[in-house]
């Protein structure tokens, strides 16, 4: 272990902060340079590992933090009493995981993926700190979001980059691609199908002899009994204008 005038202060300013402290923070505090502070940061972790310790030192966005350690996580949920949690909605996180995997995001983006409106969510979201702005679309001007460092502390990770692949809660490429070919093969209701391998394009004589085919089929009457029909002479004229 390094010198304890170096990590019996370092625990105490870890155990005292709120957030998580940076190297340089802490080495401006002990006044001490930035290269000592992270070797006695690294010592300290390792300690913490090898002594089998309830806690861990770990480096989680831009600094370093204590946490418990997960396997007693059960413990500490007994230990905490219901309703002390500030937890978030079901709504609340599948607007934070759309964020977080697709940043930098607009809202109106993340509703339409989500097939809800998010005003309020993204509000509560960015109330709390784990959503911040990142600049506006140079396409369409709206405002971008993306996750903040307190939602890296908070999930315990350093960069986005540790983010669990989203890909196994997909359906798998092969079935997906299946069922996409399933249903191109499938004829449209109404539609013509595919040409037979027999089919030929008509000429152009042939399309002018059925034009004029269907001409002439149009000319006649639609009722034969229309010839009947003639207009009366004119004795039959005057016989019907007599008085009677």
């Amino acid at each position: 272990m390094t010198d304890t005038t170096i990590t019996a202060p370092l625990e105490a300013l870890l155990l005292m902060a709120t957030e998580p402290m940076g190297a340089a923070e802490l080495a401006q505090a002990l006044d001490v340079p930035t290269p000592v502070v992270w070797e006695a940061l690294e010592e300290l972790a390792r300690f913490y590992d090898e002594t089998g310790r309830g806690f861990e030192l770990r480096q989680v966005g831009e600094g370093w933090r204590y946490y418990t350690r997960p396997e007693h996580h059960e413990v500490i949920a007994h230990w905490v009493l219901e309703g002390q949690q500030s937890r978030l909605s079901q709504a609340a996180l599948e607007t934070l995981a759309v964020v977080a995997y697709l940043q930098p995001i607009s809202r109106s983006r993340v509703g339409s993926i989500r097939g809800v409106n998010v005003d309020g969510v993204m509000r509560t979201l960015a109330t709390r700190g784990l959503i911040e702005e990142a600049g506006h679309s140079e396409e369409t001007g709206a405002m971008l979001w993306r996750t903040s460092p307190l939602f890296l502390e908070k999930m315990g990770y350093t960069t986005l980059d540790q983010l669990p692949p989203i890909a196994p809660h997909l359906p798998e490429a092969p079935l997906l691609e299946a069922e996409l070919a399933g249903l191109a093969e499938t004829p449209v209701a109404g539609e013509d199908g595919p040409m037979s391998e027999n089919s030929e394009i008509p000429t152009a004589e042939q399309a002018a002899e059925w034009a004029e085919a269907e001409a002439s089929e149009s000319a006649q009457p639609d009722d034969v009994g229309m010839a009947a029909d003639e207009v009366p002479d004119q004795d039959e004229l005057d016989r019907l204008s007599e008085p009677s």
